[in-house]
């Protein structure tokens, strides 16, 4: 299951993709935009750099920016770089596997949850933070009326 942390990192990121190439964004208004709490903010934002997803940088003129073009940055590889594993559960996981104490693997609940796992990932891995953005300027252009 996708995490507040998850969440607010994919937005923060689609915010990023709608900066013009360069320019950085204050990680206040990434926030305030976002409707995101600013601490959690700084703090997913510092993972993410850590990934290799965004450079910082400091003092005047200062933000954040993409380390990558868009089109290059996969949803899959973000969410997992904050939140883990994609499966929803640990034995179902190939990246960040845990053995289940209850039951011996494979058992038929694993292998429903790896096709979910699987089917997440498809989705997940095919899109790229362009298209993300895509998404977020139709949801927000207005609606034409007939009349």
């Amino acid at each position: 299951m996708l995490t507040n942390k998850g969440k607010y990192g994919l937005k923060a990121m689609v915010h990023l993709a709608g900066m013009p190439a360069g320019q950085p964004a204050l990680v206040a208004d990434i926030a305030a935009t976002n409707a995101i709490p600013k601490k959690f903010l700084d703090a997913i934002l510092g993972e993410l750099r850590t990934a290799g997803f965004v450079h910082s940088k400091k003092g005047r003129g200062g933000g954040y920016v993409l380390a990558r073009p868009a089109g290059e940055i996969m949803v899959g590889s973000i969410i997992r770089s904050l939140d883990g594993q994609l499966a929803p559960i640990g034995c179902a996981s190939r990246a960040f596997y845990r053995r289940c104490e209850d039951c011996e693997a494979p058992c038929p609940v694993q292998r429903v949850m790896a096709e979910v796992r699987d089917a997440i990932a498809a989705v997940l891995d095919a899109r790229s933070l362009t298209q993300l953005r895509q998404l977020a300027e139709a949801d927000s252009e207005p609606m034409l009326q007939d009349g």
